[in-house]
């Protein structure tokens, strides 16, 4: 729980909170000295409400609202829709098509976080934060994500009960945590299906397992990130919010 002592986070060498906050997209320093005013400011896990607290923008950690400010401008974190045939690694020793194309104009050194099998599209982030790949990675967290699938066959509502309730693996049981048919034409179903499982080829091993093979598959959205109207092959940085989102989401 947040305490409520501003002396316990001033750095009289630091910056001034309100002109930290307007830096990073906030508002006008008189918006942001409101917002402080209000006590919607934590920083380090201590509320600041007064107007003359300093920080370091490279150690404090600030939450508005809960959600959390990303301070440090070097690092970044990147969305790319990965089409298909583009294996998720930096460089193929085989000579196939890697993420390093769609990155090769950045000045930073990125690495994706989690990956996607060869043959399924979408949402993909890369970022240079280590601490925040980490943490998506690890199962702990269980980030959903959400995946549009295609697949072959009448999809009954049976299926849909029988993956909520778990299907067996040769690796272990899973279960998805939404389902819901989208769209479908005579022999095949589109549906949308949530999981937080990041085991390799899951979803497509988890339709194999119901009897309705996967024939396109596209991960839409990683927990508060969304694809949206991005399109293949093209990326696009994270805006402060849903990059606070994801941040907090994952306990930053």
């Amino acid at each position: 729980m947040a305490r409520d002592t501003a002396q316990d986070v001033h750095d009289p060498e630091g910056v001034r909170l309100q002109k930290v906050l307007a830096g990073a997209g906030l508002g006008s320093r008189r918006a942001c000295e409101q917002i402080i005013a209000a006590g919607r400011v934590t920083v380090d896990g201590v509320v600041a409400r007064e107007l003359g607290v300093r920080v370091d923008p490279a150690r404090a950690v600030v939450h508005v609202d809960g959600m959390r400010l990303q301070l440090d401008t070097s690092l970044v974190t990147i969305a790319l829709n990965k089409p298909a045939g583009v294996v998720s690694t930096m460089h193929d020793p085989q000579g196939r098509p890697s993420l390093a194309a769609f990155v090769a104009d950045r000045p930073e050194r990125l690495f994706h976080v989690g990956r996607l099998d060869a043959e399924t599209e979408g949402l993909l982030l890369m970022t240079n934060d280590g601490e925040l790949a980490n943490r998506l990675a690890h199962p702990t967290h269980g980030v959903r994500k959400t995946y549009l699938a295609t697949v072959e066959g009448s999809v009954r509502p049976a299926v849909g009960a029988r993956l909520r309730d778990g299907v067996e693996l040769d690796d272990g049981p899973v279960r998805v945590d939404g389902f819901r048919v989208i769209d479908s034409t005579p022999g095949t179903t589109m549906v949308e299906v949530v999981l937080h499982e990041g085991r390799n080829r899951v979803v497509r091993r988890m339709f194999d397992a119901v009897g309705h093979p996967v024939t396109r598959l596209v991960r839409t959205r990683i927990g508060p990130v969304r694809l949206g109207d991005l399109r293949p092959g093209r990326t696009r940085v994270l805006g402060r919010e849903e990059l606070g989102r994801l941040m907090a989401e994952v306990g930053l």
